[in-house]
């Protein structure tokens, strides 16, 4: 079934104004490109406008009925209802089918982060690669690390958004949201490091800060592969991913005495509840350290 010049118009309007990542929009793409399928097969029907709640059970009955994952049907819940408030906005509806829909409830999952000790031994023992390659290799984890900031976001960072007098780093977030990071002077001495590297290369890219050793900006894949790389040699976590690195960064924050309110802002939340996911491990924290220390623990 091809795509419908109001879906066509919805991925513009994701892309363009929303400004999400391309993983993000191909995910919507997915998602509704199944569930119009299922509905022109199953129902016959190949008008958006047409669709109600009905349609949308059916086929959320259907994907449980074929053991689609909780999370994943949630996604799929959330893609179809951006679209159909997106109609509403427009006017071309008069209510939105997947408003009744609930999400799945979901197991509870706390986020995995490296150990302090674990951090330490990344940045002062393991050996990045020579050259031009470990020099991004080591600023890439360095970046996630000390900022928290998400893998696109670190996509999207260009040498101008490095603001050298004020110690801090502008980083454009989630829903085109722009916030500034604070780094110590460590920090931009390892950015400064790494400019005058890139800067003997014979091609390389002038606007984004980070580039792959071919000289031209970094991309996800290569991000996700460098951080596995060398998170394989410092933990034994199974979860070895950019986003360990953000939760790391978080969790070091808790541990340490930072207010939630300000973790919250550092990593871009639009609300508080997203943030409170890290107290979980810092109440384990605590605990460990009451069993360990208190004569009664």
């Amino acid at each position: 079934m091809g795509r419908s010049g109001l879906q066509t118009d919805f991925i513009h309007y994701l892309k363009f104004e929303k400004r999400y990542s391309a993983h993000t929009i191909a995910a919507y793409q997915r998602d509704l490109d199944q569930f119009f399928s299922f509905s022109a097969i199953t129902f016959q029907i190949h008008d958006e406008l047409l669709i109600s709640h009905f349609h949308v059970r059916s086929w959320l009955a259907d994907l449980k009925e074929n053991r689609s994952l909780p999370r994943t049907i949630n996604r799929k819940i959330s893609s179809l209802n951006s679209f159909y408030k997106y109609l509403l906005r427009l006017g071309l509806i008069e209510k939105n089918p997947v408003k009744l829909l609930h999400a799945q409830k979901l197991p509870g999952r706390l986020p995995v982060f490296l150990k302090e000790t674990e951090t330490i031994n990344l940045f002062e023992e393991i050996q990045f690669a020579p050259g031009f390659a470990g020099a991004t290799e080591r600023l890439i984890c360095e970046l996630l690390y000390t900022t928290g900031m998400r893998r696109n976001e670190l996509l999207q960072l260009k040498e101008a958004d490095i603001e050298w007098s004020l110690k801090q780093i502008r980083v454009l977030g989630k829903g085109n949201k722009e916030r500034l990071i604070p780094v110590s002077s460590a920090v931009l001495d390892s950015i400064l490091d790494y400019l005058s590297v890139k800067k003997e290369l014979e091609v390389y890219d002038e606007e984004y800060l980070l580039n792959v050793p071919a000289g031209k900006p970094l991309y996800a894949g290569y991000v996700y592969r460098v951080v596995n790389k060398y998170l394989t040699l410092t933990t034994t976590l199974s979860k070895r991913s950019p986003h360990v690195l953000r939760h790391t960064f978080a969790t070091h924050l808790l541990n340490n005495g930072a207010n939630i309110q300000a973790i919250k802002d550092l990593l871009g939340h639009s609300s508080l509840a997203a943030t409170q996911i890290y107290t979980h491990n810092s109440i384990d924290k605590l605990k460990e350290i009451h069993k360990q220390n208190h004569p009664r623990g």
